[in-house]
């Protein structure tokens, strides 16, 4: 977790709960790609995934390289680390109990 710069804590796994930035880091685990590249991706504007982006770095998920006048977003493997990390401590025995049962209902006529 990180803190921004109006003094927010972004942790990973509220960055990643909103489905773009979860098919944005999908589009990056493939490679690096430019803001650019990543808008062509989506129905909104290349400004709304620059901020997708932003919101993603401050919880440490991705982090840019300038090239020339082009930022390279690329994963940060450690902040993968930590959405796991916090996915993991989020999924109890409670929920595994939730899923058999949502299953062996769904196998009841």
């Amino acid at each position: 977790m990180t803190t921004n710069v109006l003094g927010v804590v972004t942790d990973p796994l509220s960055a990643a709960a909103e489905p773009s930035r979860r098919r944005i880091l999908q589009l990056l685990a493939r490679g690096p790609r430019g803001v650019t590249d990543l808008a062509g991706e989506f129905t909104v504007t290349r400004s709304a995934i620059s901020q997708h982006l932003l919101v993603l770095a401050d919880a440490g998920l991705v982090e840019a390289e300038k090239v020339g006048r082009t930022r390279i977003y690329r994963v940060v493997p450690t902040g993968l680390q930590q959405l796991q990390a916090e996915i993991d401590r989020f999924w109890t025995s409670e929920l595994d109990q939730l899923v058999a049962d949502a299953h062996r209902l769904k196998g009841t006529p």
